[in-house]
């Protein structure tokens, strides 16, 4: 069965997703500072190779796989292929997720034998305790949005009719795509990673209201605030950085780039510094420990 991001347990089950949410949370293991580009150089990698898919989810499920691998194990930044294996294998894996039917490398322009990729995929998967079904602010969005009521006068009840409820559908439809595109965006965000999912849906979807529908927007705060499955403070914490991401524009965060040419800059960079021959990597490949990434040796060869 092919999973639906937006719907990870298949099934109308609203309060088992908030129950395990909190097992599907990258539990930051390192100081974001310290390997802040390392985590972008990466994220980017994983955005190129993800465009050439032609699936909006891949990107994002490859680089939760990414943040919750990266949780577990550590990752050397001075050597550029292995990011690159972290980042096709984290791709390849929610290719195959969403229900893609083709491998991530064409066999024209192979990087990695395909062997070794599955070794890494298969230490992905270990360090994911095979939970593949990721909770995902996008699975939350459905059941925050019901929350925004137009509010309407008595006069406006007593004569609403079919119209009326085509465009409440409409506004709230209007509020989905504004949320997603805020989600998809602001996962570049490392600030986020300490926030649950239910938290940046909801944060998403404010902000979205308060763009489209601000004398709404109170209203609509004050509903989402006192729901039984949200932490209030947690909440305006997670709003006001998401809200700041919308204010402040995604270009101008990043030095009025975009995030694939910025990063693209520092890998190329980085690239260019620790340059190596095939035959260096392919020896590399054979060499490569596990013990790389964790205590735990474990050997690609």
């Amino acid at each position: 069965m092919e999973f639906d991001i937006q719907n990870p347990l298949s099934q109308d089950l609203q309060q088992s997703i908030f129950a395990i949410e909190s097992d599907h949370l990258p539990l930051l293991n390192s100081d974001l500072d310290s390997d802040h580009h390392l985590r972008r150089q990466i994220i980017n990698l994983i955005s190129i190779f993800s465009q050439k898919l032609n699936h909006p989810f891949v990107s994002y499920l490859a680089i939760n796989y990414f943040h919750r691998f990266h949780a577990v194990h550590s990752i050397p930044g001075d050597k550029p292929w292995i990011l690159k294996l972290v980042a096709v294998s984290c791709v390849s894996l929610a290719f195959k997720m969403i229900g893609g039917n083709s491998g991530v490398q064409k066999d024209d322009e192979l990087m990695f034998d395909i062997g070794i990729v599955e070794r890494m995929e298969f230490m992905i998967l270990g360090a994911l305790q095979w939970r593949m079904r990721s909770i995902t602010p996008f699975a939350f969005i459905k059941f925050f949005v019901s929350f925004f009521k137009l509010r309407m006068s008595s006069f406006d009840y007593d004569n609403a009719n079919d119209d009326d409820q085509y465009h409440h559908n409409h506004h709230h439809q209007a509020l989905k795509d504004r949320a997603t595109e805020i989600i998809f965006k602001a996962q570049i965000d490392l600030k986020l990673l300490g926030f649950k999912p239910s938290l940046i849906a909801a944060s998403a979807l404010l902000c979205a209201s308060h763009e489209l529908y601000p004398i709404q927007f109170p209203y609509f705060k004050n509903s989402i605030s006192s729901c039984s499955y949200v932490n209030e403070d947690e909440l305006l914490k997670c709003y006001s950085v998401v809200q700041e991401l919308v204010m402040d524009g995604y270009e101008s965060m990043l030095s009025c780039k975009t995030p694939i040419n910025v990063l693209d800059l520092d890998y190329s960079s980085s690239e260019d510094t620790h340059s190596k021959t095939d035959e260096d990597e392919k020896r590399g490949l054979k060499r490569l420990k596990m013990s790389t990434f964790s205590k735990t040796p474990f050997q690609i060869s």
